[in-house]
């Protein structure tokens, strides 16, 4: 959620910026709404204030009619107040979180995804002495992939994944918590970047598949159209990525300023409705309403924050690198980095398949937005008390998967595994 003294302030700026999002936000509303709730509350403040005064003049013995009639009329109107108050809060509230970050002047302006920027590629692409295969092929050649059965069970957009490519996933899986857990290997990562941030580990943590409506809504993550499922009749809504229940973890909590920065990854399985997508991302495990992931989520103070953004990217190019995988790193735009973001970066693999690049992480700078709604705060060695700073940013979801499949396929159909991942499939080099 966005400080409404900004909004105050710099109403112009803050409804350009929802533009350049893509959000149309009548932020003039919003500050006649803010004026509005500012009267209320000093009118109700008031109010209670004379009621306390009246029930003063009640005290040893009989009042004065007068006094009386003065108390019914002060709680007449003091209901009333309350009333208007809660009524025009609410709707404050729903506007001001519709609101979006506030973008970096670093981020790119742009209308969509196409006008993201390329920051650089890493690795050769492959080449290859007969037609690539896509990894759907692949995987259903070898029995990996068992779709028209998970259809029957679960309907379209579900698979079974089986065998070696289970096996292969869960080698992803160890590989990635085992290097967010090495203190040594972070080091290292560090001081190719020349960074400044902590050297402190992750925390492997498994958390909640599903969150409240409110708790979900804090986060600023709550796409209910588009993205998010709802469980029946509960006020309970699936998670769509690890972060959305990480992120709210400290709810309504001051963190002490010695236990920052905190680093955790999650695992979970994750739901999206994925709407309105078809064609090549539907075969395959590429798009699907079931999908598992691990995912990076650290809380920091305001003054390190932004480093801690770089890092975790620059971890996801470490990641990548290990696999021996090609591929790039964008600088996202505006309209593509989401409403609670003020930057946002994009590693996409290559697929020999599409010949073209193809989403595998997305690292996303938050600042003090999900906070202020969450109450998240820190208290700082000095004693005083601010809003702590949230980044997330993918480990590994199951994309890069299908960039293994088409990246190190071979003529007849195998798969070679990268060297990282062997000691988890007891040293197998084919799969």
């Amino acid at each position: 959620m966005i400080d409404i003294r900004l909004v105050r302030e710099q109403p112009d700026l803050v409804a350009q910026n929802a533009r350049n999002k893509g959000y149309d936000i009548d932020i003039a509303k919003l500050v006649a709404l803010d004026d509005d709730r500012r009267t209320l509350q000093q009118q109700v403040d008031d109010l209670r204030e004379k009621r306390n005064q009246n029930a003063a003049k009640m005290k040893g013995g009989k009042p004065d009619q007068a006094v009386i009639d003065e108390g019914k009329q002060i709680k007449v109107e003091l209901a009333e107040r309350e009333g208007y108050l809660a009524s025009t809060d609410e709707q404050w509230l729903a506007l001001l979180k519709s609101v979006p970050n506030m973008a970096l002047p670093s981020v790119p302006v742009g209308t969509s995804e196409a006008e993201n920027v390329v920051i650089r590629e890493v690795g050769g692409k492959p080449e290859f002495d007969f037609t690539p295969k896509n990894h759907a092929e692949i995987a259903e050649a070898k029995a990996w992939l068992d779709t028209p059965r998970a259809v029957k069970v679960a309907g379209s957009r579900f698979v079974y994944i089986k065998g070696d490519l289970a096996r292969l996933e869960f080698a992803l899986w160890q590989f990635g918590i085992e290097t967010l857990s090495n203190q040594e290997t972070l080091r290292k990562i560090i001081a190719d970047n020349n960074l400044k941030v902590s050297d402190k580990p992750f925390t492997l943590v498994i958390p909640p598949a599903v969150a409240k409506t409110a708790v979900f809504e804090a986060t600023g993550r709550l796409n209910k159209q588009e993205q998010t499922y709802k469980i029946e009749d509960e006020d309970l809504w699936l998670n769509a990525s690890a972060e959305h229940t990480l992120s709210p973890m400290y709810l309504d909590e001051i963190l002490a300023e010695g236990e920052l920065p905190i680093r955790m990854v999650g695992y979970t399985t994750a739901f999206r409705r994925e709407a309105g997508t078809y064609g090549k991302d539907t075969e395959g495990i590429f798009r699907l309403h079931q999908f598992n992931k691990l995912e990076m989520e650290s809380f920091t103070t305001a003054d390190t924050s932004f480093d801690e953004h770089l890092f975790l990217v620059a971890i996801q190019e470490y990641l990548m690198q290990q696999l021996g995988l090609p591929y790039r790193v964008l600088e996202k735009c505006t309209a593509d980095i989401g409403r609670p973001n003020a930057k946002g970066v994009d590693i996409d693999v290559w697929l020999p398949s599409q010949q073209q690049y193809r989403e595998t992480h997305t690292a996303d700078y938050i600042t003090d937005y999900q906070a202020r709604a969450m109450k998240t705060r820190v208290r700082r060695s000095s004693g005083e008390v601010e809003l702590a700073h949230t980044n997330d940013a993918t480990a590994f979801s199951q994309r890069p998967l299908i960039g293994i499949i088409e990246n190190f396929q071979t003529i007849d159909g195998n798969v070679r595994v990268p060297e990282v991942l062997r000691p988890y499939l007891g040293g197998r080099e084919l799969l």
